[in-house]
């Protein structure tokens, strides 16, 4: 029935309808029509602008509903502020009801202007104030934030509607389906290389940051071949009859996706490098370098990035600071646990029924319980052995207790460790929010961030920077043809940056995968990844189908030195369905719309 309509397709026909001239005809901002706007550049551009403004902030991880609430389900993080919407998830305490449909919305909203624009930019006459160039350029950015728009909500909700165009108010709207995996990703792909063919080597104009290049387009395209070719996607048996009126929404496998994955993000790579993109590689500590990566906006290894993005140090701000925001955003103790020895060795395997840790015999320089007997430039003396000698990104990314946080900023700088035990000065306090893992996230804050007095650095929030495309590609390639050259060396340039040593020579196939999706969760960490990768490979259900760990943050009495502080404690059991939680659903009030948009398996 026509009377069906979508949210999702209201808000198309309110500003797209090809009528009469009139109330539709006419954009809220300024009362003009589409006529006026795409025959006057500066309106062309600020519609263009708003375009971006449906780039998820997913810097903003804790208040709901955060635009990220993904670092939160993965087992990197913990939010400890119960009301965040990542913790009903991970109780397993959401339906297709409660999911809202604020994603979905504004997504497809974001894709609606961008059809709008595309199918009016051409009235704009060129000038002096807009060369056929510039208007080119225009083009190739909303046909790229189109293909991103889509992409983002096929990684959540897996096949989804393709919008390539405006719709009318005489269309039956439920004519509308869900379109194969498959095709979805190869509508992204095609949207990717008309986009580059549009955008620019490399942007260098500080007044058009933020905008796509050439690489941004082929980074796009080289993840969503990556996800294409991935198990979740790619011949997975669970979803082989879910169909669409008969038509099947994930095709089987083939291996052949992997070659496809990897011959992208080598292009993209290449590209990237003959503009002038590099990985960041500025500050000789290693550990201070991966943390400039992260605060010195569009550096280098930016690919491509939003000003702003909702980060907000202050989540992360210890307690002891004075007039401190609130500890919220926990990393656990599984990815502390995960970090390597600065000799390469995962310390801890995994942990015995009675939540101890299985130390790795490997790891000769590691002693989970003694004390550190001297100082460092990142931790006090007494600080606790499974923080000593660690990978450099472990003392960039973790705020843990010993630690010399903002001992020489120049605002409020802070002459004491760190202590998360209760009772410390950053610990638990009879109410109030508290790091419940006893960590907190360093590596997203700002080393100049302060609440009093307020000092607050502009930030962006990386979506794609080079670092990903070496493993994306080391990681397709393993799979295309086994741990050739190519391989060992992008794996290895990560690690060269991090102060880390090469892989170990004559890894199998299967070594080295292990070994990169490893890699990947440490250099990725908290950048929106492990929450799709571990999907992407359908190991979900093992990683987030487990017990969380932290540190005792419960009990008094303690000091740096208490051994009882650093025992591994279970924080949740969290719940993963592997029938269902692999997608999301598609918000309910959605398919009571639009009944032949089809709803994910067990939703």
């Amino acid at each position: 029935m026509k009377s069906i309509i979508s949210l999702f397709f209201l808000v198309i026909i309110l500003f797209t309808a090809s009528c009469k001239k009139g109330f539709l005809d006419k954009i809220p901002d300024g009362d003009l029509t589409l006529d006026q706007i795409f025959q006057d550049p500066a309106h062309t551009r600020g519609y263009l602008n708003n375009v971006y403004s449906h780039m998820p902030k997913e810097g903003a991880m804790v208040d709901p509903p955060a635009p990220n609430p993904y670092n939160g389900i993965s087992d990197d993080m913990e939010m400890s502020y119960e009301a965040s919407q990542s913790n009903n998830w991970n109780a397993g305490n959401w339906n297709s009801s409660s999911e809202g449909g604020g994603l979905w919305t504004d997504l497809y909203t974001g894709i609606r202007k961008a059809n709008v624009f595309l199918e009016n930019v051409n009235k704009l006459i060129p000038g002096e104030f807009a060369s056929q160039e510039r208007i080119n350029q225009w083009k190739a950015e909303a046909t790229f934030l189109r293909a991103f728009y889509h992409f983002l909500l096929m990684r959540v909700y897996g096949p989804v509607p393709i919008m390539d165009r405006t719709v009318g108010l005489d269309e039956d709207y439920l004519k509308f389906r869900r379109q194969p995996i498959d095709k979805c990703v190869d509508f992204v792909v095609a949207e990717c290389d008309k986009a580059a063919a549009g955008l620019l080597p490399r942007v260098v104009d500080p007044a058009d940051q933020g905008r796509p290049s050439k690489a941004t387009a082929l980074a796009l395209k080289a993840r969503a071949l990556l996800y294409m070719a991935s198990p979740l996607w790619n011949g997975n048996a669970t979803y082989a009859s879910f169909t669409s009126d008969g038509v099947r929404l994930f095709p089987d496998a083939d291996a052949n996706r992997w070659q496809a994955a990897a011959t992208a993000a080598k292009a993209c790579i290449d590209q990237a490098l003959t503009a002038g993109y590099k990985l960041y590689n500025n500050n000789p500590d290693p550990s201070l370098n991966y943390q400039e990566l992260f605060w010195k906006n569009f550096n280098e290894e930016v690919l491509f990035a939003i000003l702003g993005g909702g980060v907000d140090d202050g989540y992360a701000e210890p307690r002891g600071f004075v007039d401190a925001d609130f500890g919220l955003i926990s990393p656990t103790q599984n990815l502390v646990d995960a970090y390597e020895t600065k000799e390469g060795v995962r310390p801890i395997l995994g942990y015995n029924a009675d939540n101890t840790p299985i130390l790795n015999p490997e790891a000769a320089t590691y002693n989970d319980s003694n004390q550190a007997a001297t100082a460092t430039s990142e931790y006090v003396a007494g600080t606790r052995g499974m923080y000593v000698n660690r990978d450099p990104r472990f003392y960039a990314s973790i705020i843990f207790t010993g630690q010399k946080y903002k001992w020489t900023r120049t605002t409020n700088p802070r002459s004491t460790p760190i202590q998360f035990w209760r009772g410390g000065y950053d610990g638990r306090l009879a109410n109030g929010h508290y790091a419940e893992t006893g960590y907190l996230l360093k590596k997203i804050g700002h080393p100049d961030y302060s609440r009093t007095p307020r000092v607050v650095p502009q930030r962006s929030w990386i979506f794609f920077r080079l670092g990903e495309q070496y493993l994306n590609y080391a990681e397709a390639l393993n799979e295309a043809q086994g741990p050739v050259g190519d391989v060992y060396t992008y794996v290895n340039l990560i690690r060269t940056r991090a102060g880390m040593p090469n892989l170990p020579v004559g890894l199998s196939k299967d070594q080295m995968r292990e070994r990169i999706r490893h890699e990947r969760r440490i250099e990725l960490a908290f950048e929106t990844h492990r929450f799709f990768d571990t999907r992407r490979w359908k190991i979900a259900e093992v990683t987030d189908n487990a017990i969380i760990y932290g540190l005792d943050v419960q009990a008094t009495g303690y000091n740096m030195s208490s051994d009882a502080f650093y025992k591994r404690t279970p924080i949740e059991k969290r719940v993963f369905d592997p029938g269902k939680h692999y997608l999301w659903p598609i918000p309910q009030v959605e398919i009571n719309k639009n009944p032949k948009l089809v709803q994910n398996p067990n939703w």
